[in-house]
């Protein structure tokens, strides 16, 4: 009868320990980091809380009707009624614009964003980064308005102290082509106005 080596007997308590499991661990939290930093610099963890912000006035305005002339005074931010035929494009502007034209972006589904002087440049930045013609956001200065920054919607108004409050950004993501507008399909772009 032949015999079988069967070679040294193992140990069952001295397995070896694959390194596969901490490799796996460490490649996960990179990849976290990476996918959440993609986030942060993208701006999609920043995106501002939906809903109407707090402090959003609803204003009466009248019907609106295409006029020609001048209808609001210099200073005055209207959020709705009566306006020119021409609306004006959307974008930034560091000259004051005519309301009568912004007024029709307005009935377009335009947000204005109006700021006086008192604003600190780094914010003009801010208000420069949500004035965009594509998302039908238009920003410009009113230097005697009652706020230091009003944003202004169909019917609709918020006054802030700062461009800083996230408010404003909600106020634009709320409203920028809103249905609640009268014509929320119109142009933003190949009206009146040069922005910046």
């Amino acid at each position: 009868m032949t015999k079988t080596h069967k070679g040294p007997a193992q140990d069952p308590t001295s397995q070896t320990t694959s390194p596969w499991p901490k490799r796996m661990a460490i490649a996960g939290g990179v990849i976290a980091i990476v996918l959440l930093n993609v986030l942060i610099l993208t701006g999609t963890l920043n995106e501002p809380t939906a809903g109407v912000p707090e402090g959003t006035e609803e204003v009466a305005v009248a019907a609106p009707a295409h006029v020609e002339g001048n209808l609001y005074d210099e200073n005055e931010v209207p959020a709705g009624g009566e306006h020119s035929p021409i609306w004006a494009n959307c974008g930034f502007y560091s000259e004051p614009i005519n309301a009568e034209n912004v007024v029709h972006s307005l009935e377009h589904g335009a947000v204005w964003i109006t700021y006086t002087a008192e604003v600190p440049a780094d914010q003009l930045d801010l208000l420069r980064r949500l004035a965009r013609p594509a998302e039908k956001v238009l920003v410009s200065p009113v230097e005697d308005q009652q706020s230091t920054i009003i944003a202004t919607a169909w019917g609709f108004q918020l006054e802030l102290g700062s461009a800083e409050d996230p408010r404003l950004e909600q106020f634009a993501a709320e409203f920028a082509g809103s249905l609640s507008a009268p014509e929320p399909g119109g142009a933003c772009t190949g009206g009146v106005g040069a922005p910046a």
